[in-house]
């Protein structure tokens, strides 16, 4: 006996992982955000204790955020720590499909 599973497409993999549509987009912004850090304090080539400084963190919350760990971050720390890494992050509203 096979059981057919229905295909299913979703826009980002928080769509795929998250119950509710609200927490997905707070989780795309969030990992959005998270990437572009991670990418430019690799730019800066200072060592974790330098870049630490930089962002007015302790160097293990650097090293979370270097390793990824979102839940350890909610959208208003991660758009305060762009902001001094001089990235500015917009917010785009669009209408509900």
């Amino acid at each position: 006996m096979t059981t057919k599973l229905k295909r299913q497409r979703f826009a980002n993999v928080w769509d795929a992982l998250e119950d509710d549509s609200a927490t997905a987009a707070s989780m795309t912004m969030r990992s959005d955000i998270l990437i572009v850090l991670q990418q430019r304090i690799v730019t800066w080539k200072l060592t974790q204790a330098e870049a630490a400084r930089r962002l007015q963190i302790t160097q293990p919350r650097l090293n979370d955020l270097l390793r990824g760990r979102i839940a350890k971050f909610s959208l208003d720390a991660l758009v305060d720590l762009a902001e001094r890494a001089d990235i500015q992050v917009r917010l785009r509203i669009d209408k509900a499909a």
